[in-house]
């Protein structure tokens, strides 16, 4: 959760895994998560609504880019109507606070996408495990929060993939999701953003309970991650 710094570096690419990696897992016969997630892309700023409606309660504007890498912002959906009044609505995830919430915003000037991959964050197994198709293709072992700052459980997605400056702390990725802190209403300068990073500059051992509410993987898993891992992917984190 600490203030992310961008670079514009590529995503590097690496051929192995270190120790801190669980063993991949068999992929099974069968998925054992959704296959796929539809996604939508912002090609203009919107403003989600309660409702599939012109008319109805405003929840929050969602712009187009998002804030640290200026990337185009990209939603999970969940669902695609033709409302009452005529115009085509996608339901949507929507980053910020409160953690999970949704709302409407109108599939105009939207592209619509998919996405195969899928993270689940369990917090008492401690692991980061990561579908593809259904069906898993790695676990890895991670720093989970302390009890007294905990992450928010539920449904989330991936906003924006970020390379952190070197020397950073958290480095050298970072995977910043749509979930904030419920005990920090800002963080060193951020809005307590909830992320998945590295832990470069940081010395708890993987498998601890060490975190201010985000995730911590090796420098490795999440080098791995990033440079497959893009906006709306959803992250699920369970207890």
């Amino acid at each position: 959760m600490k203030r992310l710094a961008v670079s514009a570096l590529a995503l590097a690419l690496v051929a192995s895994f270190t120790s801190s990696a669980l063993a991949a897992p068999a992929r099974s016969a069968r998925p054992t998560v959704p296959v796929t997630q539809p996604l939508v892309i912002l090609l203009q700023d919107h403003v989600a609504r309660a409702t599939a409606n012109q008319h109805a309660r405003v929840i929050e504007p969602v712009a187009a880019l998002r804030p640290l890498t200026q990337v185009r912002t990209v939603l999970p959906a969940m669902g695609f109507v033709r409302g009452k009044d005529g115009n085509r609505w996608v339901h949507v995830r929507l980053p910020g606070r409160p953690s999970g919430h949704t709302g409407w915003i109108l599939a105009d000037q939207t592209i619509r996408s998919s996405t195969e991959w899928r993270i689940v964050v369990k917090v008492s197994a401690r692991t980061v495990t990561v579908y593809r198709d259904g069906l898993v293709v790695r676990a890895f072992t991670a720093v989970v929060p302390k009890p007294s700052t905990p992450t928010p459980y539920g449904q989330f997605f991936v906003e924006e993939s970020l390379k952190i400056s070197t020397p950073g702390v958290g480095g050298p990725f970072a995977l910043a999701i749509s979930a904030r802190s419920d005990i920090f209403q800002e963080f060193e300068g951020g809005p307590g953003q909830i992320a998945i990073h590295g832990t470069d500059g940081l010395s708890d051992p993987l498998g601890s309970a060490a975190s201010h509410g985000c995730i911590r993987i090796s420098p490795s898993a999440i080098t791995w991650l990033a440079s497959r891992i893009g906006g709306g992917v959803p992250v699920t984190v369970e207890r």
